[in-house]
């Protein structure tokens, strides 16, 4: 054979070679971070998830991390972005930096960071207009959540920007200025402010927009019962908080029990959900998680992403129809 006829057919196997192989798999949607994303008084970086072809039109979902977390990583041990993929939403991860906090806390605590158009909430807020104006999101379809130091910031958000979100689900947090009802954020984690309902309700009030009388989120609240850094105090604070902005009483108007957990449910005057809350047996402070591959499990265990049977996010997907 030539060398001429060999180069040939070593060619031509390599084109039918070729043809056999699979294709290449499409790259999946990945968390990225987005720079310049507006003024950013709070110093913040912003992570965001879109899945691939998400259409115009769709809600928009905050995900707060906790203390030495970070943004990407707790998109996806919470179950958010998996999530994402199966209801078709997109996810805005702030995330915090140890130049602001050591711990890579959110600062819920400091005054300059809590309030409507300042530090840290400025800045989340910022990065839901961009992820509006990106993704052609449904405004009136944001939602906030968050754990621990997220979920007192998830707090703040609601507090400054109730005409901003929809609903919110704190997960192990704090009551909205609980920190300076308490005197201070150890104090409001470990043993809670002494406040009446009225008292919580006014800072919330006192935060929202000027003249501002609804319609205020709805929250949801998940607390471990053997949390032993944020008490449990905290998530009756919270329901006591939020009843009181929505003019409602504090009695449960229905109980059950979600995965083995006491479920409370209030409602408003009209009969809507405006609170509920989970409490989870024997949890410690973390973020609950249900890992596997049914319709109702989400999440991957992790330090503080606790695997306990229940997916809190598939619950607050769920009530804020989601999927």
């Amino acid at each position: 054979m030539t060398k001429t006829r060999a180069a040939t057919l070593l060619a031509l196997l390599a084109v039918l070679a070729a043809a056999l192989l699979p294709a290449p798999a499409a790259q999946a949607a990945s968390v990225q971070e987005v720079t310049g994303f507006g003024p950013n008084p709070g110093a913040l970086r912003m992570y965001r998830y879109v899945p691939d072809g998400l259409p115009a039109g769709r809600p928009v979902v905050v995900a707060l991390h906790g203390c030495s977390q970070n943004a990407p990583g707790y998109g996806t041990q919470s179950g958010w972005t998996e999530l994402a993929n199966r209801w078709g939403f997109s996810v805005v991860l702030p995330g915090q930096t140890t130049a602001n906090n050591i711990s890579s806390c959110f600062d819920w605590f400091q005054s300059g960071d809590i309030a409507r158009g300042q530090g840290e909430a400025a800045s989340i807020m910022q990065m839901v207009d961009r992820q509006l104006a990106d993704t052609g999101a449904d405004r009136s379809r944001v939602y906030v959540t968050g754990l621990s130091a997220g979920g007192g910031m998830t707090s703040v958000m609601m507090a400054a920007y109730p005409d901003r979100f929809a609903a919110g689900g704190v997960v192990a947090g704090l009551p909205y200025g609980c920190a300076q009802a308490a005197g201070s954020p150890y104090t409001c984690m470990y043993v809670g402010a002494s406040q009446s309902a009225k008292q919580w309700g006014d800072r919330v009030r006192a935060a929202a927009p000027a003249g501002y009388a609804g319609p205020w989120p709805r929250l949801t609240v998940f607390q471990g019962t053997a949390d032993y850094t944020v008490k449990p105090v905290n998530m009756t604070d919270l329901v006591a908080q939020w009843t009181n902005v929505q003019g409602t009483d504090q009695t449960a108007d229905a109980e059950d029990t979600v995965g083995g957990y006491p479920h409370k449910v209030y409602k408003n005057g009209a009969g809507a959900t405006v609170a509920e809350t989970y409490s989870i047996t024997g949890m410690g402070h973390g973020q609950p998680v249900d890992p596997g591959t049914g319709p109702g499990q989400c999440g991957t265990a992790a330090p503080y992403v606790l695997a306990v049977n229940l997916c809190a996010a598939y619950q607050l997907g769920h009530a804020w129809g989601l999927g």
